[in-house]
């Protein structure tokens, strides 16, 4: 898997720690503040946006009367406790990056979670030293499934896209990364376990847990 490759990027949720069950569980919690019930459809409509494009999802559809500047406030603020306090980081993940910096491959980070929380789970979990660049959806034009962060990822590494390879759990995101000429691993996660088929068929690789990679390496 790792043949010909000088990059490895990763998205965050749901690929290097288990969150995605936190954020079904805050847009329940937030919805229920202004007295709206979460669609069933939510999810699959705001796969892969921005933190920044969710936001403005938010107060178009739900006709939430706060500023985007505030929603993304109140949401960073739901997070940050369950972050420090319930999310793990998935199985596999620490030996993996030990083993890149180990090979002189450098890594990188391209969510679409926010920057604050990012760097809180980076440094939570003790990642800094295996991660060169650190790069959100809200600093390019537009979200996954677009290629944008990874290609901005990618050139931060100073590498060619088409010799990085992307993990990814959601199939936006592995849309993403295949849009942006990269090979891409697409990840099991229970969340986007409906998309499983899909995922495989986009995808170059497929694993269950981060642990099998050096398996097949």
């Amino acid at each position: 898997m790792l043949k010909d490759i000088d990059a490895v990027i990763f998205d965050l949720d749901g690929t290097l720690v288990d969150s995605m069950w936190m954020w079904r569980s805050i847009d329940i919690e937030y919805l229920a503040k202004f007295g709206i019930e979460m669609p069933l459809n939510l999810q699959s409509c705001i796969e892969g946006k921005s933190f920044s494009e969710t936001a403005v999802y938010f107060k178009d559809r739900f006709q939430i009367p706060d500023s985007i500047e505030q929603i993304k406030s109140d949401w960073n603020e739901m997070a940050w406790e369950k972050y420090v306090n319930e999310v793990p980081l998935k199985e596999g993940v620490i030996e993996f990056l030990q083993y890149l910096k180990q090979e002189g491959i450098p890594a990188g980070i391209a969510t679409s979670n926010s920057k604050e929380l990012v760097e809180l789970i980076v440094k939570k979990h003790d990642m800094e030293q295996y991660f060169t660049s650190i790069r959100t959806s809200c600093e390019v034009a537009k979200g996954k499934p677009s290629p944008d962060i990874y290609l901005l990822v990618a050139e931060d590494l100073g590498v060619d896209p088409r010799r990085c390879l992307v993990f990814e759990d959601v199939l936006h995101g592995v849309m993403a990364g295949k849009n942006a000429n990269m090979k891409v691993c697409a990840v099991y996660d229970e969340y986007s376990e409906k998309d499983q088929d899909e995922k495989r068929k986009q995808s170059d690789y497929y694993v269950h847990s981060i642990a099998e990679v050096l398996e097949l390496s």
